[in-house]
């Protein structure tokens, strides 16, 4: 499975663009004004109707409520100044190796 990543950097362009633009009828720039808080609370709504959807085994529901997520999360890397390639960095660092050894080696380095 590939995911189509031109179709992520335009919408993250496009949610970047909005940040900037001034215009009041921008749902991203809306959000974006509301702040960090306002941001972490629609993730967290959107969250949830995964955990509904999956739950209900209604693929439809499911996609359109992962893409929800997914951009809520693009909102959340532009409002903290990430960008898309970071995490694409971070998860080819990660590539090839167990979650679980990961997750040892970042509690290692958290601690020195």
């Amino acid at each position: 499975m590939s995911i189509p990543q031109h179709t992520f950097l335009e919408v993250f362009s496009v949610i970047l663009q909005r940040k900037t633009c001034g215009d009041s009828s921008s749902y991203v720039q809306s959000l974006l004004q509301k702040g960090t808080n306002a941001i972490l609370k629609k993730i967290g709504e959107e969250a949830s109707e995964v955990i509904i959807a999956a739950k209900e085994e209604s693929k439809h529901e499911l996609i359109h409520e992962i893409t929800d997520l997914w951009f809520h999360m693009m909102v959340l890397l532009a409002d903290q100044e990430l960008s898309l390639q970071e995490i694409e960095q971070e998860f080819g660092r990660r590539f090839g190796t167990s979650g679980i050894e990961e997750k040892q080696n970042r509690a290692n380095t958290e601690t020195h």
